[in-house]
């Protein structure tokens, strides 16, 4: 009787820790990860419109990097758009060297498509050089 209960206990013991663990895994360091994807504005557009299910599950979470033209600054959600489609969150604040019209080369996590603003949405962003 005793052993079935110290079995009850340890498996009981092994699956609350494995749950703990899986669910407060920790943060990624995107900056520091490679890029998953190398995407242009343009190559994302055309995946969304075939097949928007497809591409989802493509880029979902991934770390991608792109290179577009800086359209548009939100200083207040230290944001940027990019080619008018991209809208880029950086995780303090933007860096100095962010202004209108300048193309830039970013990686960030892709969180998919804002259907309402017509944005792909990718925060965690930082500049690559």
């Amino acid at each position: 009787m005793t052993k079935k209960i110290l079995i009850a206990i340890s498996l009981f013991l092994f699956i609350g820790i494995s749950v703990y663990l899986y669910t407060y895994k920790g943060h990624r360091d995107i900056e520091s990860e490679t890029a998953d994807y190398v995407v242009t504005v343009s190559g994302l557009e055309k995946e969304f419109t075939s097949n928007d299910s497809l591409a989802y599950i493509k880029y979902q979470d991934k770390t991608i990097e792109i290179t577009a033209q800086v359209t548009a600054i939100d200083t207040a959600s230290n944001g940027i758009v990019m080619g008018e489609k991209i809208f880029a969150t950086f995780k303090d604040r933007l860096p100095a060297a962010i202004s209108t019209g300048k193309t830039l080369k970013i990686k960030g996590r892709f969180l998919g498509y804002d259907e309402l603003l017509q944005e792909f949405k990718i925060d965690q962003s930082s500049i690559v050089h």
